[in-house]
């Protein structure tokens, strides 16, 4: 458990928000997403996509269409020699109508489950960690999960209901000030542990 990591909200976050989409084709990344993933991953994070599907329990599309999805999102990525670590959805929704995915569950967010799950599989240290997403739901998500916060603040969140859990860290208006946040407070971090062995 020593790696670090940012967790990322699909849609609306990483790339611009086509409601229900499954076509590769309609998958853009959203600005700013390159250049700052591109660093985080240079400073040593894995990057991973903790995503609500509920398009499968809804019945807009089946759960293998997310396979494409998952697949375009790492070409474009990997364009740019930035990769995923890992892609995690959540198929369910308690008001769906598909067998087998109508239901509540554990890892559709703000349930922690998928962040937990990954930090499971993949030795991630959730205290060196972050979630960045565009609601309230993936804060909560990644405080639930022991992770610090930040939310783009770029329209996607209409509700603001507020609660200790669901108050970011850190509030951005666009992606691009994501990286520039995280690699101050490693740098802030480092300074801190040097004056206490001084100490």
């Amino acid at each position: 458990m020593n790696q670090r990591a940012v967790f990322l909200d699909k849609d609306g976050t990483l790339i611009e928000d086509v409601p229900y989409n499954v076509d590769p084709e309609l998958i853009r990344l959203a600005p700013g997403v390159v250049e700052g993933l591109r660093a985080l991953h240079h400073a040593g994070y894995q990057l991973v996509v903790i995503t609500n599907q509920s398009g499968v329990a809804r019945g807009y599309f089946g759960e293998e269409a997310l396979a494409a999805v998952k697949r375009r999102l790492r070409e474009l990525l990997d364009a740019h020699g930035v990769p995923l670590a890992g892609f995690y959805y959540c198929p369910h929704h308690p008001d769906g109508v598909v067998p087998g995915y109508a239901l509540a569950c554990a890892c559709r967010k703000p349930e922690p489950g998928l962040v937990l799950l990954a930090a499971r599989e993949q030795g991630l240290d959730l205290s060196q960690s972050w979630f960045v997403g565009d609601i309230l739901n993936d804060v909560e998500a990644g405080r639930r999960a022991g992770c610090r916060t930040i939310l783009v603040d770029n329209g996607g969140e209409t509700e603001w209901v507020f609660t200790s859990r669901r108050r970011p860290h850190h509030t951005v208006s666009n992606f691009s000030q994501v990286a520039p946040i995280i690699m101050r407070s490693e740098k802030l971090e480092i300074r801190s542990e040097k004056l206490e062995v001084r100490n």
